[in-house]
């Protein structure tokens, strides 16, 4: 069965290697629109988004993220960030949504993305928070760099039967 939106699903890989090349103003506001289209429990999108394409940004992240180096290469990165209140006790799950259509979309205009978690290391939140102005109040959920990939990865194919529990575990 060959379908487009399964396609750029199964064509989404994990980029670390990216061309010297930016990206296009059109592909960035794309990119955006899709993060702004996922879904949001009770639809109050709580996302804020942080579009990064200054060199010395994107080496300043590099430096504060144990595992950001790429964004020494990447062109692009967008900041997920997101506002909690005690209306929207679920952030994490919508900023999580956004993260992943910035990766489709990426995939989808021929671009390469990787996701990277901020919550995993004490310091990295804050750092983050720092180098991009994030104010006290906004959570930063993660980071997806983004450019013109220097590395070709096939699509994934196949599904991961020791995974796959059908029914009950």
């Amino acid at each position: 069965m060959n379908n487009d939106a399964i396609n750029v699903i199964l064509a989404r890989r994990s980029v670390r290697k990216y061309e010297d090349k930016p990206v296009e103003r059109e592909k960035i506001d794309r990119i955006l629109e899709c993060a702004c289209a996922a879904p949001s429990a009770i639809n109050l999108r709580p996302w804020h988004f942080v579009e990064i394409t200054e060199r010395g940004t994107l080496d300043a992240l590099a430096d504060a993220h144990p595992y950001g180096k790429m964004l020494t290469q990447a062109t692009l990165a967008v900041a997920v960030c997101a506002v909690e209140d005690t209306s929207t006790p679920w952030w994490e799950q919508d900023c999580a949504a956004a993260i992943q259509n910035i990766l489709l979309a990426a995939t989808a205009l021929g671009l390469g993305s990787v996701w990277l978690g901020v919550n995993h290391n004490a310091t990295v939140p804050e750092k983050v928070r720092e180098i991009v102005g994030i104010p006290e109040h906004v959570h930063v959920m993660g980071i997806a760099a983004i450019g013109y990939s220097a590395e070709h990865k096939p699509p994934y194919a196949g599904i991961d039967q020791a995974h796959i529990h059908k029914g009950r575990w």
